[in-house]
């Protein structure tokens, strides 16, 4: 008898087909959200740099935005006026969202840093201000406690990659919100202040034990242990690396924006999940098949929806007026967020 041939057990889901499902989502909501008589929210993208990624990032936007019933406007200004430009966008009415593509100065990040809070909180599609940081790191999903109204806006790729783990049943729905990652362990390759860190938070947050990797070394993030411990915990792992984080790994994220950058895939446990979060491809896609289980090129598509997704948030969050089906639709705006 011929020897049988084990058939090939990863499977490569593409980021459209989880796209796909949050923007019916988001429409819906939309739907529910809006006043009687509102024009279609208005989303403005600031271009002040000649990024390839942020170009094709921004001509996914314009796409994603017409098809799903959103206006999207793109402003190509230049870095010296950016300021003054989004200082005027946050006094105009017919703006809903303001979205900049970063980086626009690379050897100073802390001056994108200050752009990012010149961004109007009511306006911040990307939930980049300091008050939605700041939330997220302490685990405060909404803005106006006690009252609980207005959510927090959480940052897109971050959330993207959060979804993309729901849609993979990652997630345990079966476990009470805020612990549906407990028992798993992740490691997030990258530690930026827009997307490494604040992803490791979320994760921890949500009972991963999750290893942050970057240059300077690996990081624990933790919830922590007691009740009074409502946020993520960090831990440096002195003498810690890649070799030691990815056997342990039941998914492995990478967001490592270098093209020569491959994550080593013989490192990599049998049946793990990988996905890629960087305009490069961090794993060998052929390679990773041969040990993944499930394999996740790229999220580019889920970040866009979630930037919707976000937008209707903002909207949501504007005070009322006396429709009750439409306060009350508020209240329960994505419901199942985290």
């Amino acid at each position: 008898m011929a020897s049988e041939v084990a058939p090939k057990t990863c499977k490569v889901i593409t980021a459209e087909t989880i796209a796909k499902k949050l923007l019916l989502e988001v429409k819906d909501t939309l739907s529910k959200v809006q006043e009687a008589g509102s024009s279609a929210p208005t989303l403005v993208a600031f271009l002040a740099n000649d990024d390839p990624a942020a170009v094709q990032y921004a001509e996914w936007s314009k796409k994603t935005c017409e098809e799903n019933g959103f206006n999207f406007e793109l402003r190509r200004v230049d870095k010296d006026v950016l300021e003054e430009d989004i200082m005027r966008a946050n006094e105009e009415d017919a703006v809903d969202g303001i979205l900049v593509y970063y980086p626009i100065f690379p050897k100073n990040p802390s001056q994108d840093k200050y752009v990012q809070e010149t961004v109007d909180l009511t306006k911040d599609v990307e939930g980049m201000r300091h008050t939605y940081l700041h939330n997220m790191y302490h685990n405060i999903r909404f803005l106006d406690p006690p009252e609980n109204k207005k959510k927090s806006i959480l940052p897109c790729t971050p959330l993207a990659v959060v979804k993309i783990l729901e849609h993979l049943q990652i997630y345990n729905p079966i476990l009470a919100y805020g612990n549906r990652l407990f028992g798993k362990t992740i490691t997030v390759i990258n530690r930026s202040e827009v997307n490494g860190r604040p992803l490791a938070a979320l994760l921890a947050n949500d009972g991963a034990t999750v290893y942050s990797v970057d240059i300077t070394g690996v990081q624990l993030f933790t919830r922590g242990q007691g009740i009074k411990k409502i946020r993520h915990q960090v831990e440096d792992k002195e003498g810690w690396g890649l070799e030691q984080c990815l056997p342990l790994s039941d998914v492995i994220i990478g967001g490592v924006p270098v093209e020569s950058y491959k994550i080593p895939t013989e490192l990599i446990r049998e049946g793990a999940v990988c996905i890629n979060f960087s305009s490069f491809k961090n794993f060998d896609g052929v390679a990773v098949k041969e040990k993944a289980s499930i394999y996740v090129p790229s999220v580019g598509k889920v970040t866009i929806a979630i930037l919707l997704r976000n937008l209707v948030r903002l909207v949501a969050n504007r005070p009322p007026k006396e429709d009750k089906s439409t306060i009350q639709a508020r209240t329960e705006a994505f419901a199942d967020e985290i």
